[in-house]
């Protein structure tokens, strides 16, 4: 026995076991969680809410518009069975196109720009797509941009489809069948902004479309990065050419203006930078546990520099495009990160001081002598040292308290520790940023301790700190 079922404007069979499961994986895509961020958004007077986009089966909002694409084209003749789908892509779309085509049965050639992570190239063939790397520093229309070789290869390749996602009017409808009422529903109506970042354009005019429909007093902002044109495209209708230049970002910012992008659904446009993008995207992981691209980041930063314009009663939603494992190479790689001067000093954690290496903590218990104290400082040239009973810090001494102590009664050597330890070392989440931290250090607090696990503790010093901020 057979029913009918609607879902993303689309009406499939299911079986009695429909409740158990889906015929294949593309009727997964959709309907998607709102979650509320609450510490990376603590200073905003209003409620924030992630749509979280990686929860489609391609882990990305892209599958929404990829799927429409491909059955627009099928429903118009454009894509013909056995046929051949060429598509540039930042690695998102073409991913979504790959579920399509395994399910289908299409070929998939993909056009990147040598930008991308190689984590996303990397998923693209594993999907079984054939991925063609082009140059990132050349102009749109330069033969060898990867929007050019995807033209070309449309036109030597018999019974190929170019969706070319950035013109394809498929891109917007999708989310505006999809994406834009499900913020409704899930809002309850409630929702006052949309911010997105910026790149096809589809979600933000799709979603903020459907939205304003139902609302026209929705604010919609569009996040955009420095060294993209759009920006400057809304605000004066031209291509200013002193706006484009090179940029790390990936998933938002276009160096041409395609045709999806509807400005009059867009009220604003917000320029963050690289390096605040890519912190933002770290801090999503590790204060809210929302492992999310580069896009995701660079729309919470945008949304904090326009503070100002929030009120207590705003329910503003903001569009995670897609999953942090496209970026553990380049945002989530420290190395990478400081190879770029990204990492503020400043914002480094705790534990990050010290890299994945923790240094072994050097104690002593507080039934040990005096004696061994100045035996581990002068042989390790350490100048303080915590002081642990029964597996727990319960005091600690410093070089210069000792010092003092032994030059005025030189015969304390053979005391014990604990008779003139002072005060433990504040304990401290590791975390924490060195900046959230840096009050507790003064001229009677040399070091704090923190756990690098269940159990460890760790030691962290003024003089590690300085070496970090210096390097």
């Amino acid at each position: 026995m057979k029913n009918e079922e609607r879902k993303n404007g689309r009406t499939r069979e299911v079986s009695t076991f429909a409740a158990m499961y889906y015929n294949n994986i593309l009727e997964t895509i959709g309907h998607t969680p709102l979650v509320k961020l609450n510490k990376v958004c603590k200073d905003l007077p209003c409620t924030v809410l992630a749509k979280v986009e990686t929860f489609n089966p391609g882990h990305s909002i892209k599958d929404r518009m990829a799927l429409q694409m491909i059955e627009d084209a099928e429903a118009d003749g454009r894509l013909k069975p056995g046929g051949t789908i060429i598509e540039g892509t930042s690695g998102n779309t073409g991913m979504g196109l790959a579920l399509a085509a395994i399910v289908k049965g299409y070929r998939l050639i993909c056009t990147m720009p040598d930008k991308q992570s190689k984590e996303k190239m990397d998923i693209l063939r594993a999907m079984g797509a054939e991925v063609v790397v082009t140059p990132t520093n050349v102009d749109a229309d330069d033969p060898r941009s990867y929007y050019s070789v995807a033209r070309r290869l449309n036109e030597e390749i018999p019974n190929s489809f170019y969706p070319n996602q950035y013109d394809n009017l498929s891109n917007p409808k999708a989310n505006y069948l999809q994406t834009g009422p499900e913020i409704w529903e899930q809002t309850e109506g409630k929702v006052t902004h949309l911010v997105v970042g910026v790149g096809t354009g589809g979600t933000i005019s799709g979603t903020g479309k459907y939205l304003k429909e139902k609302n026209p007093n929705i604010k919609v902002w569009g996040i955009d990065t420095y060294g993209s044109a759009l920006k400057a495209y809304h605000e004066t209708g031209k291509i200013v050419e002193s706006e484009i230049y090179s940029y790390v970002t990936e998933g938002i910012g276009e160096d041409i203006i395609p045709k999806c992008v509807d400005f009059e659904v867009i009220d604003l446009f917000e320029k963050v930078t690289d390096k605040d993008g890519m912190l933002m995207t770290r801090e999503l992981a590790k204060k809210e546990g929302l492992l999310v691209g580069n896009s995701a980041g660079c729309a919470v930063q945008g949304l904090l520099q326009l503070k100002d314009q929030l009120k207590p009663d705003d329910v503003v939603v903001v569009i995670f495009h897609d999953h942090g494992t496209r970026y553990v190479g380049k945002i989530f790689n420290d190395d990478w990160m400081r190879d770029r001067g990204y990492l503020d000093k400043g914002r480094i954690s705790v534990v990050e001081v010290h890299g994945a290496k923790q240094p072994e903590l050097m104690l002593v218990e507080a039934d040990d002598s005096v004696a061994d104290v100045v035996k581990l400082i002068t042989e390790n040239g350490i100048s303080q040292v915590p002081v642990f009973e029964n597996g727990k810090p319960v005091g600690s001494v410093t070089e210069g308290k000792l010092f003092s102590h032994l030059f005025n009664k030189p015969e304390d050597r053979n005391c014990k520790v604990r008779d003139i330890m002072q005060q433990p070392f504040p304990e401290v989440n590791g975390g924490k940023s060195v900046a959230e931290i840096a009050d507790i250090f003064d001229k009677d607090t040399p070091a704090v301790l923190y756990k690098d696990g269940a159990d460890s503790y760790r030691i962290l010093t003024k003089h590690d700190i300085i070496k970090a901020i210096a390097d």
